[in-house]
């Protein structure tokens, strides 16, 4: 019993009520990134917060309580595939085995890695040209994904001339490039498995002595 003239504690808010929010906060949030991600991968690179919110079956209004501008969500969404499939950029192994297994083993892992990510780094390009922290972050796949080029290839890059072992790193790289596994899908319909082939046979051209 509160005494006269004291003021009473206020209501402490209903605990089930506050998960109850933040766990329909956090399912509308994911919509709208998985929303993200499906137009990605239909070919919409850039669509707009309203496209996304009638995608996630929100009203617009409620993706802005969620991402502060089109910028933000596009990162976020990019930032939240790539933490489903950051496990594909490992390559275990690398560089071990003899020539031909390690030509099949690389055409393979970067086949998969393209076809998770394929969606995800066409949108990053098509954005990094006006986005600087999505330009740093493409120059530092770029950047990894050649260092497993490097390391996979090391005894047959090392066996070359400095001039010939630049320009034939320089080669591999850009047959094995995102943008290059585009060309070869996306414009001369390639199936993946015929892509994989084409990879590989294309590696033992460039780095059989």
């Amino acid at each position: 019993m509160t005494a006269v003239g004291a003021q009473a504690d206020p209501p402490r808010p209903d605990a089930g009520a506050v998960d109850g929010r933040l766990a329909r906060r956090d399912r509308n949030r994911t919509a709208v990134l998985d929303a993200m991600l499906a137009l990605f991968a239909e070919g919409d690179l850039d669509p707009t917060p309203e496209h996304v919110a009638r995608r996630a079956g929100i009203s617009p209004r409620s993706v802005y309580r969620y991402f502060d501008d089109r910028e933000a969500l596009l990162r976020a969404a990019i930032a939240h595939h790539l933490d489903s499939v950051w496990h594909l950029y490992v390559f275990h192994g690398i560089g071990e085995g003899p020539f031909e297994r390690r030509v099949t083993e690389f055409a393979a892992h970067r086949l998969r890695l393209y076809e998770a990510i394929g969606p995800t780094a066409r949108a990053t390009r098509t954005r990094a040209t006006t986005d600087e922290l999505l330009r740093e972050q493409l120059e530092l796949t770029r950047r990894a994904l050649r260092e497993q080029v490097e390391k996979q290839f090391a005894p047959e890059l090392e066996g070359m001339s400095a001039r010939a072992r630049r320009a034939r790193l320089a080669a591999v790289d850009a047959l094995c490039e995102l943008e290059t596994l585009d060309l070869y899908r996306l414009h001369r319909g390639f199936s993946t498995t015929d892509t994989e082939a084409l990879l590989a046979d294309a590696l033992r051209a460039l780095l059989t002595p």
